[in-house]
């Protein structure tokens, strides 16, 4: 597995009631932990935990699920268990499902965090799955979050919109999302005023199984291209919501505003990208990471042929003008 799948696998992770049975197993399987293993650590063999709850898995980590408020005494558990020296655990990790400590035996390094939290972190927790922590991951790991979310979006769409995944609509597919990365950034630079301004409005007017969803997009990337003083006149007429928008040069919104259909998954999607802070994230990993996503075979058969070269650069197009 990849960083971004990764991130993916415990996003949703966090997302769900907490567990406190399954939490081990299915964290280590968002590591790439095969089931097999997993189903001989369910049964009690190789799991040679001696805490209460705990879950060991050999030159990797001990794990422990505890009682509410023990998490810090539980940590504390697992760093003196024997168990955990003789299995060369390289890291140790309790939850209650309220909050997350852990601990990177060899460094020292730790982290602790609200239980929903946990994945911004998961850049330090990256050697679990034997990939070295890249720095820049593990300082800035929204980047990874990011690309995680506009993949699954990405891959929603082409599969609700089976010819935008041709290869004579992969610029449009390509535009469309560049479009959608400006505007995130826009509505966290004070690009358009109000803030969330875009990702308010997809929640606020479009339905929840995203059959408007498109329709909405349309409106609101047509408005962007067109003068507030032509607004006026502008037929079909604007509707107030995509109105709000500013006008924004550059060429970013000109031409063709076809959106692909949306899924209720797509709609969330969206929204997940939308409330990341886009502030802090680069807008240059985009193209090599969603690349990195899929395999050869997957990208031929999604028409996934992103590149840096296909992604544009965001910031010539970051001046709204009246």
């Amino acid at each position: 597995m990849n960083a971004v799948e990764i991130e993916s696998a415990i996003s949703d992770l966090a997302l769900e009631p907490f567990d406190a049975a399954e939490f081990p197993f299915t964290f280590l399987a968002a590591f790439g932990n095969k089931e097999t293993a997993l189903k001989r650590l369910r049964a009690g063999n190789n799991n040679a935990s001696d805490v209460p709850g705990g879950v060991l898995l050999r030159s990797n980590i001990h794990i422990a699920a505890c009682e509410a408020g023990t998490v810090g005494e539980t940590l504390k558990a697992l760093r003196a268990s024997p168990a955990t020296t003789k299995a060369k655990a390289k890291f140790i990790l309790a939850t209650d499902g309220q909050t997350l400590e852990a601990e990177e035996l060899i460094t020292g390094e730790t982290i602790a965090c609200d239980y929903p939290d946990f994945p911004n972190h998961f850049g330090f927790l990256l050697p679990l799955a034997g990939i070295s922590t890249i720095k820049e991951i593990k300082d800035n790991p929204i980047d990874v979050r990011a690309t995680s979310r506009l993949n699954k979006l990405y891959v929603e769409l082409l599969n609700e919109n089976p010819d935008w995944a041709k290869a004579e609509r992969r610029a449009d597919m390509n535009h469309f999302m560049a479009r959608l990365v400006f505007c995130f950034f826009a509505e966290d630079t004070d690009i358009f005023a109000g803030d969330g301004l875009f990702t308010r409005t997809v929640e606020q007017y479009s339905e929840r199984d995203g059959a408007n969803t498109h329709q909405l997009l349309s409106e609101i990337f047509r408005a962007m291209n067109i003068k507030l003083a032509e607004r006026a006149t502008a037929q079909p007429r604007l509707p107030s919501w995509a109105n709000i928008f500013p006008y924004v040069n550059g060429g970013l919104f000109s031409g063709n505003t076809e959106v692909p259909r949306f899924t209720r998954m797509a709609r969330t999607y969206l929204l997940h990208a939308g409330n990341l802070n886009w502030q802090k994230i680069n807008p240059d990993i985009f193209g090599s990471m969603i690349q990195a996503v899929a395999d050869d075979e997957e990208r031929g058969a999604l028409g996934m042929g992103w590149s840096e070269k296909d992604f544009p650069n965001l910031v010539k197009y970051a001046d709204p003008v009246a």
